[in-house]
């Protein structure tokens, strides 16, 4: 096993995660098996309990495992399948040394930092990377491992001793370091500055780590000198110096890479390029593809994005990508006006009008709606009015688990006349409890007692739209994180006044996706369809979304009443076989990176 560390100095936010990514993609090109582990040095035990204000989207695989948003990176640039043990916390390795000080396995002896806690990092840093991702039964080649938070940081000592253990514990030619750091321009000056990035690296070497290759980040290409200047100080040969400037997109990223010879340096340090079996060429056609192409989009599609998280784009990450790979397929430019559910509301109006009148003006510019998922009341009112609007206007609307929680307790209110109609997640003493506290959750703790992880949804009509999106499949498995549920007990009075629960778990008791059929398009989902969506292959509902948005869903359904084939969605039926010929017909044209948030182009 080869092992690849990434690891950040001077500032966070580098683009860590995106550049330990972009390794494996460069690697994986390489013919490489890739696998990859995020190390976060908070004491949390994972990301489940952290607010998207502070960390981001907690990102869930199949397994359940609540993590980094990073992990989701690696997903879907590698298209692997993680599990919740490749993020590492400083919470689950001194939760695992004192379960096993309590279980005896230390023999008495006093249990310390240096040792025990070190040991511990490394040899889950070897076991996990043993682990297959591919979906096949062999282990990678190269495990690439990112270190987060900034050289220096208290927090994060015990994991870079292990890893300057580990790097000789796993020995040269099997441990290549890889060191984010930024290179400035003043402009009072206006020139690169490199002093920043000498004292990360001098920081560095003290903690006894050295790096082999130098990732600078910068607003512009580096000029000759400074990375002369850069190798004299730093110590590091000027070809293992890459640079990465700002790009239009991330997918420019691998090729960024690939044009400074990155694999070739990385390759050389692994002892990897005079082998056989490893290409000295990545074979990058596919992403030079999406990259070049990503510019020649022009027909906008605006979606309205209601949340309480808006200000903060990390929040909806996976959502926003879900919403470029499903816009790209359709050739669409996407554009997201996040509109504050709060500015939504009637109180609003009275407290904030000018906020009020932009978030009605955002939402009734949209071609179409999405209401994600989330927790607690702030903000319900507003996602229910959005709901409510784009259910009367025939407005295109995807609702995400407390999305689709939100179209039932509307859809109860306006249509059923159930004026108190609500969750008791918002109001416990409710006399019409639309949406419930599952059975099986926990009331006393928070964390990973929620219905977590890969789960299978039962179609229960063959025609309705979502069925044709995912090829007329008879279940598909998507991923899951929610501790509320449709009420069960009243989902044949729904049914009967016309809202219709089209897919279902195994018991058929916990409703799982929603329709109004006579509506253009509107759909809920319990589950999270933005977690398996992929550059090249879209999630289903998503492009459905986008497609009635655009006014190409009814195409969209023709053809072969399906979409993208994706190895980490398990689909079966009669149109399961249609989705490679689909695209093998009429493949993407590329892959937008960029999403354009009120005409503002940002980077994600």
């Amino acid at each position: 096993m080869k092992y690849v560390l990434v690891t950040g100095g001077v500032v966070s936010g580098l683009g860590k995660g995106v550049t330990a990514s972009s390794i494996g993609v460069l690697l994986k090109a390489c013919g490489l098996r890739i696998t990859s582990i995020k190390i976060d040095p908070y004491l949390n035990t994972d990301a489940g309990t952290m607010s998207p204000f502070e960390h981001g989207e907690v990102f869930v695989l199949d397994d359940g495992g609540e993590v980094d948003l990073d992990l989701g990176n690696y997903e879907r640039f590698l298209d692997i399948k993680l599990t919740r043990d490749n993020n590492i916390t400083t919470g689950k390795i001194y939760q695992a040394v004192i379960d096993k000080e309590r279980r005896g396995d230390y023999l008495g002896k006093t249990v310390q930092v240096v040792p025990h806690i070190t040991n511990e990092i490394q040899e889950w840093i070897e076991r996990v990377a043993m682990n297959p991702v591919d979906g096949t039964n062999k282990p990678a080649d190269v495990c690439v491992v990112e270190l987060g938070g900034t050289i220096g940081d208290i927090e994060s000592m015990p994991f870079i001793e292990a890893l300057g253990q580990f790097s000789y514990h796993v020995g040269a030619g099997n441990f290549c370091l890889v060191h984010v750091s930024l290179v400035p321009v003043l402009n009072v000056v206006g020139e690169q500055k490199t002093k920043p990035t000498q004292h990360s690296v001098r920081g560095l070497r003290g903690l006894g780590l050295m790096p082999h290759i130098l990732a600078c980040r910068s607003t512009e290409p580096l000029e000759k000198n400074v990375k002369l200047k850069l190798s004299q100080f730093c110590q590091v040969p000027v070809s293992n110096i890459v640079n990465l400037h700002d790009v239009t997109n991330i997918w420019h990223i691998p090729l960024l890479l690939r044009d400074q010879r990155a694999h070739e340096a990385i390759l050389r340090v692994l002892g990897l390029w005079c082998v056989g079996k490893v290409s000295q060429e990545p074979k990058l056609s596919e992403w030079t593809e999406r990259a070049s192409k990503f510019d020649k989009l022009k027909s906008p599609v605006r979606i309205a994005m209601v949340g309480k998280y808006t200000g903060i784009s990390d929040s909806y990450l996976s959502i926003l990508k879900a919403l470029l790979h499903a816009s790209v397929a359709l050739d669409r430019k996407l554009v997201v006006d996040w509109v504050p559910s709060c500015d939504l509301e009637d109180s609003a109006a009275k407290e904030t009008p000018d906020a009020y009148e932009k978030a009605w003006d955002l939402l009734k510019g949209a071609n179409g709606v999405l209401v994600p998922g989330g927790f607690g009341d702030r903000g319900v009112q507003g996602k229910i009015l959005a709901a409510k609007y784009a259910r009367e206007k025939n407005v295109p609307y995807l609702g995400i688990c407390l999305g689709m929680q939100i179209a039932v307790i509307e859809y109860a209110r306006s249509v059923m006349n159930m004026c108190g109609a609500n969750s008791t997640e918002f109001d416990p003493a409710t006399n019409t409890p639309c949406v419930i506290f599952m059975p099986e959750g926990s009331t006393t703790h928070m964390g990973a007692t929620m219905r977590l992880g890969s789960r299978r949804t039962f179609f229960q009509v063959n025609n309705c739209k979502s069925a044709k999106l995912y090829a007329n499949a008879n279940y598909v498995d998507e991923r899951h994180r929610h501790r509320y549920e449709v009420n069960p007990d009243m989902v044949s009075e729904f049914e009967k006044a016309g809202l219709s629960f089209v897919g279902r778990d195994e018991s058929g008791r916990r409703m799982e996706i929603i329709e109004l059929p006579a509506h253009r398009f509107f759909v809920g989902t319990q589950f999270h369809p933005e977690f398996n969506s992929r550059p090249g292959k879209p999630s289903p509902l998503f492009l459905g979304l986008i497609a009635a948005s655009s006014g190409q869903l009814e195409h969209l359904l023709q053809r072969s009443s399906g979409t993208v084939s994706s190895p980490s969605r398990c689909i079966t039926g009669t149109g399961a076989a249609k989705f490679n010929k689909l695209f093998k017909e009429k493949p993407l044209n590329g892959l937008v990176t960029t999403y354009f948030g009120n005409g503002s182009s940002i980077h994600i």
